[in-house]
């Protein structure tokens, strides 16, 4: 039996190179992790307490939580570590809350802010949680330089970046064409003015 043999590909640098960050995997928040855990055995939810884990996303600029089911994952916004300490405990409540109510509803669709969740919601403290935040997180201001309309309906749909392909109006082709791509509803680029 060979031994398995693992490496580096090139670009990374050979062997010897470390991995970019980003290119690892986030690597999650034990104690935020292990307080779901415990949370989740409370609510007598041990598979949710095996897997639940909490990672913060850099990425993230308006959302303040996420919460990945069946994964059982949550990521959390960087800027809640500079808002009061009530306001991340409320939002990792908030996005435990999503996974509690995924649990104990397994493969049946649920609403994502529906009564299962304000019940999890209940069971977790925040009772009459609302479904956004109003945390004053800025978003990043882009400009739609782009704009298409529909032949048919007339709409105005404006772009951050062109359209590379055919694309109709969906509320066109929904109405009159079964929700199916029709050339007669194909959007046409405006001219800038």
């Amino acid at each position: 039996m060979s031994q398995l043999e693992f490496r580096w590909p090139s670009w990374l640098g050979g062997a010897k190179a470390a991995v970019p960050a980003t290119l690892r995997p986030p690597k999650a928040d034990g104690g935020l992790s292990a307080w779901c855990a415990e949370a989740a055995n409370h609510l007598a939810l041990p598979d949710l307490a095996r897997k639940v884990h909490v990672i913060w996303n850099p990425r993230m600029q308006t959302t303040a939580g996420r919460a990945w089911w069946p994964d059982r994952a949550i990521e959390l916004n960087p800027k809640l570590r500079e808002c009061a300490p009530e306001e991340l405990w409320r939002t990792l409540k908030h996005e435990l809350a999503h996974l509690v109510a995924y649990e104990r509803c397994g493969r049946r669709h649920i609403d994502p802010h529906g009564p299962e969740w304000e019940l999890a919601c209940s069971d977790l403290g925040i009772s009459g949680e609302q479904p956004f935040h109003t945390l004053p997180f800025k978003r990043r201001r882009v400009k739609r330089n782009h704009a298409y309309i529909c032949s048919n309906c007339f709409t105005t749909i404006h772009r951050v970046k062109p359209i590379q392909r055919a694309v109709a109006c969906y509320d066109c082709c929904r109405k009159f064409n079964d929700g199916a791509y029709h050339d007669r509803y194909r959007l046409i680029k405006q001219k800038p003015s």
